[in-house]
Parts: structure tokens; C-alpha cells; sequence
């Protein structure tokens, strides 16, 4: 099974932007343009914060529930929350919702200001207007990629590795924050190096504050750890995802192609394989990727598994009547600066994907998951959704 190319529907460019564990590659909501001299008026106190800041995956995953009182004099229903210049663009899954009410979530876009602002925002817009001295809890959740460093910056192969993440104590914000704690969730308990903020700790979680004093907006706190990490640092620079919509045959044919990068450590001495082979036997820690596991859908057929040469063997389909698990093995291992391509693809039934829309105009409703398959954050990539003649007269689009 591989998707023709005689019939391209549409194209679109995925930002590097995504859902955390649900899924990290979902691209910003829009951009609204603001003027150069814009500053979030001071309409709110953030009364009472907290934030949770997780690392134990290879990216920054942070939640922040905060209590927002309106100290203006008329309704507001604006809320702005401050990035650096130089992070804005690798965050994604952005989302902002009631914490009373977590089935509604609010529209939140970048508010674009300035290019050469050190400070950037994104907006979040509030279904109905809060009023004056009135009170809502908004639950903040978004992921941060490429903020993790290896440092050393070169080890041996079989080193461990340590990562080292800076941030602020204090969370960023654009207003006054009355009572704040900020609380960080580590992989292990190696953690050599602790800067700043004199965290009070238990096991590998963290807690700074509480800070019970008013802290102004803009107001930071600069701290750093460093900790073990012996695990690679997987990023895709591109994702392309093809997709053929067989009504004819009732197929669904997905391609996904990939291009890998490691940003662990580097080897600091040329790559021995035969030091390599030895821990085949007993499966030590290593910051090198050996393998990677697809989650596909029950049902899921015929997978494969190519890259720039061929055919790669080293593949493991495992399907049941619950699940189905396409695990990958590269032809060589993949340490921290090395890179790796290559391409998946399967057929799934395609009732599991399309619904016929009962409205007189009838029409299909196609349901897919954004993101890759593999799972792993993505900078960008080319989004192709494939119709095939049998599209033609079902509602499901023009065909060829």
C-alpha cells in the first residue's frame, strides 16, 4: 500500500507548535496584529497562582491555574500572558479553559506586536466579559520545545547525560500577582546543580514559594537546574503526512515521512560499534535512540517501514482486536547530532475515520489525528490530504 499521486487535495503548513501528550503538533488557533506601542492594560490581579512545570519528558510541559480578578472599572474579557521573543515560536498546545467548567475552553491566538520586541503574547479571550471585582479561575496549559540543553554538550558513549533547564521562580506575567507557588517535576533525583530560588525539596519534585507578596508584572526570577537524562532528544524537523481516501474500496492509506534529529549530547570520540553490540545483551541507559513505538488503530494493515535505502527489517507489527503497535528499530542508532529519515504507511478501514453527514446537503465528515504517529514533537511539516475518483457524487469532494 502506498498513496497515489495522481490527485493532491490540499497542502498545508504545520507550525512548530502542539498538545503535549495528547498531542504535541497542533498549530496555533491565528495571529492578531497589534500596535508596536501596545502594553496589556492593567485591568487584572492575578490573585492567587499556581504553576506546575513538568521535565520529565524531552520537552517542558507546564499548567498554570490562576485565580484573575478584574480591578477596572468597566467589564474586560482580554487576558494577556508574556514569552520571550525567542520562545514564543516553540510553543504550542496552548490552551486556556474555566477551571470550574473544563469543558469550556477559550479562544486563545498570538497577539503579534512588534518583530524585534523582546517581549511577545498570546491572547486569551473570555467567552463573557468578567466584571468589575468579579473573579474567574482560568486553568493555562501549553508545552515549550527545544528549551532543553544537554550540558556537557559532548560525552563519551556510554556516559549519562545531563540536561540543564533555566526558568523563572517567579511565573511571567502581565500583571500584578498577589500570591504565587511554583512547583517543578523532574525525571530523577541526579540533580547535581540547583541555582537560585531555594526550592524546598522532595524526592525530584520541586516547590518555590509560596511568594505572598505582591510581585509586579514583567517580574522574574532567574533559576537553573541541572539533571540526568540518558535518554534521547528526539525532534523532527519535518513531518509530511499523506492521506488516500478510497470510497471505492473503503480504504483508509496513511504515508507519514520523517526527518529526525537528535539534540543530545554529542559524542565526544568517534562511535564504536562494537561497544555498541555489547549492550545489546543487557539494555544499559543510553542517550542514543534505538527504537521508536507507533500507536495505530485497531484494525490497522499491511504496515511499512522504508527509509533512504529500502525496505528496513528491523520493523515489529503487533495487532489485536484492542490494540495495534507498529514498533520501529533505525538501521543504526541515532546519538545526540546524528540524524535519521524515513517513512511509515498502513491501510485501516475506512468506517473508522468517515461519517456520512445526515444534513440535505449532504457530505462526509473525515476524523484524523493531527500530529505524527510516532508521536514526537515536530517543528513543521507538509499536511497533504488525498481524495481519490471515488470521492466523486458521494459528497466527499470533486474527485479527479
Amino acid at each position: 500500500m502506498r498513496p497515489s499521486t495522481f490527485f493532491i487535495a490540499c497542502a498545508v503548513l504545520l507550525s512548530t507548535t502542539a498538545s503535549a501528550d495528547a498531542n504535541p503538533s497542533a498549530p496555533l488557533s491565528s495571529h492578531q496584529i497589534l500596535p508596536n506601542a501596545f502594553k496589556p492594560p492593567q485591568v487584572f490581579h492575578n490573585v492567587n497562582l499556581l504553576r506546575n512545570i513538568n521535565i520529565e519528558k524531552a520537552y517542558v510541559r507546564e499548567t498554570v491555574n490562576v485565580v484573575i480578578e478584574n480591578v477596572d472599572s468597566k467589564p474586560q474579557d482580554e487576558y494577556y500572558i508574556p514569552f520571550s521573543a525567542d520562545v514564543i515560536d516553540k510553543v504550542g498546545g496552548f490552551e486556556a479553559r474555566d477551571k470550574m467548567n473544563p469543558g469550556l475552553s477559550f479562544k486563545t491566538e498570538v497577539a503579534e506586536y512588534d518583530p524585534y520586541s523582546p517581549t511577545q503574547f498570546f491572547r486569551i479571550t473570555l467567552p463573557q466579559t468578567l466584571s468589575p471585582k468579579s473573579q474567574l479561575t482560568l486553568s493555562i496549559s501549553y508545552h515549550i520545545l527545544s528549551t532543553l540543553n544537554p550540558l556537557p554538550s559532548k560525552i563519551a558513549q556510554q556516559d549519562k547525560q545531563y540536561l540543564i533547564y533555566t526558568f523563572s521562580t517567579y511565573t511571567p506575567s502581565a500583571y500584578t500577582t498577589l500570591k504565587q507557588k511554583t512547583k517543578l517535576k523532574l525525571p530523577t533525583t541526579d540533580i547535581p546543580d540547583v541555582i537560585g530560588g531555594s526550592p524546598d525539596r522532595q524526592g525530584s519534585s520541586f516547590t518555590y514559594g509560596p511568594y505572598n507578596d505582591p510581585i509586579p508584572a514583567g517580574a522574574l526570577e532567574p533559576a537553573s537546574v541541572r539533571y540526568e537524562f540518558t535518554r534521547p532528544l528526539i525532534h523532527a524537523t519535518l513531518l509530511e503526512r499523506d492521506i488516500e481516501v478510497s470510497h471505492w474500496g473503503g480504504n483508509l492509506a496513511s504515508e507519514e515521512r520523517y526527518w529526525l534529529t537528535n539534540r543530545g549530547a554529542h559524542l565526544s570520540e568517534n562511535f564504536n560499534r562494537v561497544q555498541w553490540a555489547t549492550t545489546q545483551y543487557y539494555n544499559p541507559p543510553t542517550s542514543a535512540l534505538r527504537s521508536l513505538n507507533v500507536p495505530l488503530k485497531p484494525g490497522s494493515l499491511n504496515p511499512y517501514f522504508t527509509d533512504d535505502i529500502g525496505n528496513v527489517s528491523t520493523s515489529r507489527f503487533r495487532s489485536n482486536r484492542n490494540e495495534a503497535n507498529l514498533e520501529l528499530k533505525p538501521r543504526y542508532p541515532v546519538f545526540g547530532g546524528w540524524k535519521y529519515s524515513f517513512r511509515i504507511g498502513w491501510d485501516a478501514d475506512l468506517r473508522s475515520f468517515l461519517r456520512v453527514l445526515k444534513t440535505p446537503e449532504g457530505g462526509h465528515v473525515l476524523k484524523l489525528r493531527e500530529g505524527g504517529g510516532a508521536g514526537h514533537l515536530t517543528r513543521g511539516g507538509d499536511k497533504r490530504e488525498i481524495r481519490d475518483r471515488g470521492a466523486a457524487g458521494r459528497g466527499g469532494g470533486d474527485g479527479a
